[in-house]
């Protein structure tokens, strides 16, 4: 349930109408956006009168949310969201250009390819130091020494860095030293994950899993900001679907849908939707086209011989090409690279 209220209105009346939905045992979330003020009313709704409400002179309306996620929910929060990675805006016109190489190999390769993504218009820096992988016999990652050496690229180019955590066994390193901490495909419905995530000052961008229906993505962002970190971005990464030509799918719809349903930043990664370099492009410049607030590009000095994922990953000067591109529809649509 959310409480609109009339426009003007005092912080004593604000405090007045919250008071009023706290003693019928309710938790309230306040959102106070340049136009109108409302208060989303969270726990058990059904035995509440409306009418209740609506008498104070205070409350414009009061409205029954029918969908499960309430904070993820534009009905909650009827402006857009915009979050802030180490001084990076995602959302509200602002894109984030992520990217780097799928897993960290070495100093030399990161700073080289961060320098390099900088320079193309790049402005946070992604790298694999964990990295799940379908056989466990593939290339795992380097660990904490990895996640050391994206520490050291972030000190050579002062790009923000984004990786994955996989478990909570490393949440207070990831909370100190990542600036926007990845959660997986495979974690999206990890909930004692997503809980924990709530308890850190760090945003997340959390990728959609394989099979995940619209709401099930959205209820996985519910997990981690009804646990107190709203700082959600959103990642489409492709679904699984009978084709088996490409990796993944990419699901475009995704985009309007989470501008519709959600006040939430959305983010596309075109290079795991594909699987191939040359779908990069094309899947890049459509998602931007379509409103999404950012991409996250796998980019590899020598993707021919990368330890992960070099046939989905762009050369330098592939994706300084791309961003070029980029920025002619960023401006048509109003965006800001």
């Amino acid at each position: 349930m959310i409480i609109v209220l009339k426009p003007h209105t005092t912080k004593q009346d604000l405090a007045r109408v919250e008071n009023m939905v706290k003693t019928r045992g309710l938790d309230t979330h306040i959102i106070e956006g340049s136009d109108m003020t409302v208060i989303g009313c969270i726990g058990d709704t059904t035995r509440i009168d409306m009418k209740l409400f609506e008498v104070d002179s205070a409350v414009s309306k009061v409205m029954h949310v029918q969908e499960p996620y309430k904070l993820a929910s534009r009905a909650f929060h009827p402006e857009d969201s915009m979050v802030d990675v180490s001084g990076v805006k995602v959302g509200r016109g602002h894109l984030a250009l992520i990217a780097g190489p799928c897993s960290v190999e070495s100093t030399e390769q990161v700073i080289e390819i961060a320098k390099a993504a900088k320079a193309s218009g790049a402005n946070l820096l992604r790298g694999g130091a964990f990295k799940p992988r379908t056989s466990p016999y593939s290339f795992q990652g380097m660990g904490l020494a990895g996640l050391d050496i994206l520490c050291e690229a972030r000190e050579a180019t002062g790009l923000p860095i984004v990786t994955e955590l996989m478990s909570t066994e490393y949440l207070d390193i990831f909370n100190e030293k990542v600036d926007l901490i990845q959660i997986g495909a495979r974690n999206m419905q990890n909930f004692d994950l997503l809980k924990q995530l709530g308890q850190v000052d760090r945003p997340i961008l959390l990728k959609r899993g394989l099979n995940a229906t619209y709401e099930e993505w959205f209820m996985s962002a519910e997990y981690i900001m009804a646990a107190g970190n709203e700082n959600v971005i959103l990642c489409e990464r492709g679904v699984r679907t009978f084709e088996s030509y490409t990796r993944n799918t990419l699901d475009l719809q995704s985009i309007p849908v989470v501008r519709k349903l959600t006040h939430l930043p959305i983010i596309v990664d075109p290079s795991h939707a594909g699987g191939k370099w040359w779908l990069v492009e094309p899947m890049a410049k459509a998602a931007i086209a379509a409103g999404a607030d950012g991409l996250m590009v796998e980019v590899h000095n020598n993707p021919e011989c990368a330890l992960c994922d070099g046939a989905q990953s762009l050369k330098p000067e592939k994706y300084d090409a791309l961003i070029k591109q980029i920025s002619g529809i960023a401006q048509v649509i109003g965006k800001t690279l």
